[in-house]
């Protein structure tokens, strides 16, 4: 084969491309019919696109991508606005050229593909190779072959309402650094990757940096109405980075991310109780949300810990005083059971309702007096900290829900159902707290870097402390939490819960735990029972942090 000329296997058949354009270089205006794809009409087809004509849609627009047609490009896909604004933006705001498309062995109907392409702005250049795929799908109006567009057919990295931005950063990088020096990595802590974005974005100009002119993916605005941070992608000039210290741990976050590796849709938060340092938060997630810090969902039974304050605070009973399991208790025509299993126990006490986890009986105590419907909303709010929308952990957080409500969700609200939404974070916060007595607001970036004002609560009274702790204490050596905290030793305690969410089969994986002066919670989407799950994730972490 001559110079200039090079080959391509496409569903199957080898095509031979004369010239360095890639695709560019085929005559295949007429291969494709329809709509604004500059070909003859054609009797409208049905069914899947059959493998000639996945061929044929994909060399056209891989044509007219590699020479800069956005339009034309568009014009072959099921989206041609907002696939042609996102290619448009490809070569004018990201300044990607000399595109050339090398396609893989198609499967059915998808392609695989290669990009080798430039970037270059302000007299810098450097290249970009990245792997995609595209599927080709009926035209449901037209029955053309058209490309399926997702915005992910540009680049693998890009979601709904992104785009590609080359030019100089907003903000200069940071060399991030735990608490004892070591440099923190995407590379070395992959799922640190969405928390570093954003504590570049908001401290570099802090940490004494310079920035650099970076190809970056720029997000769209979230449901809060805020985008992530800039994920940058290729550094076009190298900027001066700055050195940001956290309050992580190398050594914690390496168990943190080995851990969550385990479990699909999981995630952890280690906290230092005695100051509230963030240890470690590591997530295992498809859709890359920082759900350890940002998650809203129903906790379970770990909620338990605050009801158990409630209950103890408010004078309705203590650690060694009644709480009655019985098969089932019901509240204002709603039914509460027991998991599968537990025998009915009419004589336990707290300590022994809390370390099995007996829903019945919790829901049972929540109509004592001097309890009202915002008795839980007050102890979360004023001794735990929880729910005021207040916290500044240095990145963005969610503190928590407890609404007052009346009716059957304020039974559910006790368990951690109903209203009640959590997050990692906000449980291992709870831990802590528990354990120590005081509510120590947790942060990842100290608050004498830009002066902001950490949370307050009065915390809990010594005694209410004192029997949450030893009540924890049984838990993880003779309770629900046992079999999980195995193996660890020293001051242990454990709390473990399951949240059932409507439509899901499994129900939602939930622990907390302490070992020493490290409290940690983690939650597994669909992991079943809090030990099965979430259990490992977190002794794991108490293990690596004691």
């Amino acid at each position: 084969m001559g110079k200039g000329v090079k080959a391509a296997v496409i569903g199957g058949v080898f095509a031979v491309m004369v010239g360095g354009a890639g695709y560019g270089a085929y005559n295949i205006v007429s291969a494709v019919s329809g709509d604004g794809g500059g070909g003859a009409s054609e009797t409208k087809r049905s069914g899947p696109p059959d493998g000639d004509e996945v061929r044929k849609t994909a060399e056209a627009f891989f044509a007219a991508w590699e020479k800069g047609q956005a339009d034309r490009a568009a014009s072959y896909t099921n989206n041609a606005q907002e696939a042609g604004l996102l290619l448009s933006g490809y070569g004018e705001e990201a300044h990607i050229g000399a595109v050339e498309i090398t396609p893989g062995t198609a499967t059915g109907t998808t392609v695989p593909f290669t990009v080798k392409a430039a970037v270059s702005h302000e007299g810098k250049s450097k290249p970009l190779r990245y792997d995609s795929e595209l599927t080709v799908v009926r035209g449901k109006t037209t029955g053309r072959a058209l490309v399926d567009w997702k915005p992910s057919v540009a680049h693998p990295d890009l979601k709904d309402g992104d785009t590609l931005v080359t030019e100089e950063s907003a903000q200069p990088p940071i060399e991030a650094v735990d608490r004892d020096g070591t440099v923190l990595t995407k590379e070395k802590y992959p799922s640190l990757g969405p928390v570093l974005d954003t504590l570049r974005e908001k401290y570099g100009a802090q940490a004494g940096g310079r920035p650099g002119v970076e190809l970056v993916i720029r997000h769209a605005e979230g449901a809060t109405g805020e985008a992530a941070a800039d994920t940058p992608l290729l550094t076009l000039a190298e900027g001066e980075p700055g050195t940001l210290r956290t309050t992580l741990s190398a050594g914690v976050q390496t168990a943190a991310e080995k851990a969550v590796k385990g479990f699909a849709e999981s995630s952890v938060v280690a906290v230092k109780p005695s100051t509230g340092e963030v240890l470690a938060v590591a997530n295992h997630r498809e859709d890359g949300f920082n759900a350890a810090f940002q998650g809203q969902v129903a906790p379970g039974s770990t909620m338990k810990i605050v009801t158990a304050a409630m209950l103890m605070d408010n004078g309705v009973t203590s650690m060694n005083g009644p709480a009655p399991c019985p098969p089932s208790a019901v509240w204002q025509s709603q039914t509460f059971k027991n998991l599968t299993g537990m025998e009915p126990n009419e004589s336990a006490t707290l300590a022994d309702s809390f370390q099995r986890s007996c829903n019945t009986a919790f829901v049972k105590l929540v109509d004592e007096q001097p309890l009202t419907a915002d008795s839980l909303t007050r102890e979360a709010q004023e001794r735990f900290g929880l729910g005021r929308d207040d916290w500044k952990t240095g990145i963005a957080s969610f503190d928590g829900s407890v609404p007052a409500v009346s009716g059957p969700d304020r039974a559910a609200n006790a368990i951690g159902q109903g209203q009640v939404q959590m997050n990692p974070l906000t449980m291992a916060s709870v831990t802590a707290t528990a354990i120590t007595g005081a509510f120590r607001q947790p942060y990842l970036v100290s608050p004498d870097l830009d002066g902001r004002q950490l949370a307050r609560a009065k915390g809990l009274p010594a005694g209410t402390a004192a029997q949450l702790k030893q009540m924890m204490r049984l838990t993880a050596t003779q309770g629900t939490g046992q079999e999980a905290m195995a193996g660890l030793d020293g001051d242990i305690g454990a709390k473990t819960g399951s949240a059932e969410v409507d439509g899901n089969a499994t129900s939602d994986s939930w622990f907390t735990g302490f070992r020493g002066d490290v409290a940690a919670a983690a939650m597994a989407q669909q992991g079943g029972h809090g030990g099965d799950a979430a259990g490992p994730i977190v002794a794991a972490v108490l293990r690596a942090g004691g």
